[in-house]
C-alpha cells in the first residue's frame, strides 16, 4: 500500500513537472515591441520619411522671390492708392462731394448685406447643428 501511494506520487510530480515545463516554454524572456521584427527580421510599418534638401542656391532663389513678390504686391497697394487720391483730387469739389458720399453709402450696403449673410449663416449652423 505503502508502495503504490509513493507510485502515485511519484506519477504526479512527474505530470506537474510536464505542466510547468510546458507552461515555462509559453513564456516569453524577452519583450518584443513589434512581433513582425521577429519574423521578417524588421518592422514593415516603420517606414521613414526621407527629407530632400534642396540645394542653398534654391532656398535662396526662392527666398529672394518671395522677397520681391512681396515687394511688388507693396508697391502696387501703393500706387492704388495714390491713383485713388488722385483720381478724387482732380474733380471739382461737387464731384468730390457725391464721389465721397457714393463711397458711403457703398460701405454701408455692404456692412449690411454682410450682417445680414453672417446671421442668416448663424441660423442655418444652429439649425443644422443638432
Amino acid at each position: 500500500m505503502n508502495n503504490l501511494s509513493i507510485k502515485r506520487l511519484f506519477v504526479f510530480f512527474l505530470i506537474f513537472s510536464f505542466v510547468c515545463s510546458v507552461g515555462e516554454a509559453q513564456d516569453f524572456k524577452k519583450s518584443f515591441r513589434n512581433p513582425e521584427r521577429e519574423v521578417f527580421g524588421k518592422s514593415l510599418n516603420n517606414k521613414k520619411e526621407v527629407k530632400i534638401r534642396e540645394p542653398r542656391s534654391v532656398t535662396k532663389a526662392k527666398r529672394k522671390q518671395e522677397a520681391n513678390d512681396k515687394k511688388l504686391k507693396k508697391e502696387y497697394a501703393a500706387f492704388v492708392r495714390k491713383s485713388r487720391k488722385h483720381n478724387i483730387e482732380i474733380q471739382t469739389p461737387e464731384v468730390q462731394a457725391r464721389m465721397k458720399e457714393n463711397r458711403k453709402d457703398a460701405d454701408s450696403r455692404y456692412k449690411a448685406k454682410k450682417k445680414k449673410t453672417s446671421e442668416s449663416t448663424k441660423k442655418a449652423g444652429i439649425k443644422y447643428r443638432k
